[in-house]
């Protein structure tokens, strides 16, 4: 027993002995003859080597906390299975998806294998009931968006306008039929969508002022006219394209399937963020669409309106994402980088960027979660989504910045991720309404003014 006892000490020491320490070791001295000795020596001589050697490591080098951007525990407000999914999702973001990332972000290509990949996760439409989606909070949508994001914000924004967007318009303003054709099928991912409504000279003004145009034939809806910036429409097997009726001059929405002629869209080159999403701009011109193809419920730019505010919260969730994975990214960073003889994440500056980083993303995180609360609760208003928006975009803004300053000239660099995060901000800061509309959504909430221009 006391030779067991031996051998347990012996293996222990070794246990708390650095891969730089035993790499010296390994070089010097034999290891299998020392460990015939270390398996010689008695309790009281084991136990002052241990003591030596803990007194010649490294300060800092040890007993260092875990990087985890949830400094508030908020996972704990999860259930069981909810927390079970997140770190389903987070797995594979890290082991399978991760090592694609860099390469495809910097060729400007899609990696079409995270489609597969993503079918095993069973996460597209959580929150809609029927058509074999999951019915699961809103929560998890927002959870789910975070990780992606966490990540990569390309795939996060893939998923997001896939199912929040296409599978969401389709869901609150589609026909029965409509829904039964596509959301089982977009559900499982064998039918990728794409949401058309932004124009090359209609952004912030689309409530009143597309210019891409519907007329009924009498047979078909005739569509002509341009979008701009459309994610996952070069490659989508159905998009919904929403355009002015010529008639009533309201907003209307229609399902446009792949191939279907008089359409033409084209990708976008020469972006500075989100590389990896396939942003196009679609040319309409005579585009016949059937009436079975116009989505039913969709009689006003109102009716558009539901499907953004019910997404905005999505986008507030992958603006947390980014700046998680900034954070983490720029934490574990400083830990491993030295200078001076010392990691800088010793250092009282570097200290101070960290706190100030986690303390935007905690308060991000927090306001994310009371919104998705008040989504699950139907009581989520159009200023609750674009205060979340406004406040996320900016402070993730601020976190990026940070995580790149800490990063010193190694943060323009993709291998460590964080320049990856700095650009792609820039997108999620202005798509889904920019800072400026979102304020004047809220502005008006507050004062009962509006201070739109009319």
């Amino acid at each position: 027993m006391a030779f067991f006892g031996k051998v347990r000490n012996t293996i222990n020491l070794l246990k708390n002995i650095d891969l730089d320490q035993l790499t010296k070791i390994n070089q010097q001295i034999d290891l299998s003859e020392a460990m015939k000795t270390l398996g010689n020596l008695d309790e009281n001589q084991l136990k002052g080597l241990m003591k030596m050697l803990k007194t010649k490591r490294r300060k800092g080098q040890h007993d260092l906390p875990p990087i985890d951007g949830d400094f508030y525990n908020l996972d704990l407000k999860l259930t069981e299975e909810q927390r079970e999914l997140q770190l389903k999702v987070r797995n594979l973001m890290e082991d399978e998806v991760r090592p694609l990332i860099n390469d495809h972000w910097n060729r400007a290509k899609f990696p079409f294998e995270v489609i597969e990949m993503f079918k095993k996760l069973n996460i597209a439409g959580i929150p809609y009931e029927g058509y074999g989606c999951p019915n699961l909070p809103f929560l998890m949508e927002g959870v789910i968006a975070q990780e992606i994001a966490r990540v990569d914000v390309s795939i996060s924004t893939f998923f997001g306008v896939h199912s929040g967007l296409a599978m969401g318009s389709i869901y609150l303003c589609g026909s029965e039929e409509q829904k039964q054709e596509w959301l089982p099928k977009m559900q499982k991912l064998e039918a990728i969508g794409a949401f058309g409504l932004t124009e090359p000279n209609v952004g912030s003004g689309v409530a009143g002022g597309l210019e891409t145009t519907c007329r009924f034939d009498g047979e078909h809806w005739v569509i002509n006219g341009q979008k701009k910036w459309i994610g996952n429409a070069t490659f989508a097997d159905v998009i919904v394209i929403w355009a002015r009726d010529e008639d009533s001059n309201q907003v209307k929405g229609f399902l446009v399937r792949k191939g279907n002629p008089g359409f033409k869209a084209e990708k976008m080159e020469d972006k500075m963020a989100l590389r990896i999403v396939q942003n196009a701009l679609i040319t309409l011109t005579d585009c016949k669409i059937p009436d079975s193809d116009r989505l039913k419920k969709a009689e006003s730019f109102r009716d558009t309106a539901k499907v953004l505010k019910m997404t905005r919260a999505g986008v507030a969730w992958q603006a947390v994402g980014c700046a998680r994975g900034a954070y983490e990214s720029a934490l574990k960073y400083t830990k491993k980088r030295e200078q001076f003889g010392r990691p800088i994440a010793s250092y009282q500056l570097i200290q101070n960027h960290l706190v100030e980083m986690l303390s935007n993303l905690t308060a991000m995180q927090t306001l994310c979660f009371r919104l998705s609360e008040l989504q699950d609760q139907d009581l989520l208003k159009d200023e609750h989504a674009s205060m979340a928006k406004v406040f996320t975009s900016m402070r993730m803004r601020d976190v990026v910045s940070r995580a790149r300053e800490v990063m010193g000239g190694n943060g323009i660099l993709l291998e460590y991720d964080v320049a990856r995060f700095v650009a792609d901000a820039e997108a999620i800061y202005s798509y889904e309404g920019t800072k400026e509309i979102n304020s004047l959504i809220v502005g008006r909430a507050i004062t009962g003014y509006s201070a739109f221009v009319n």
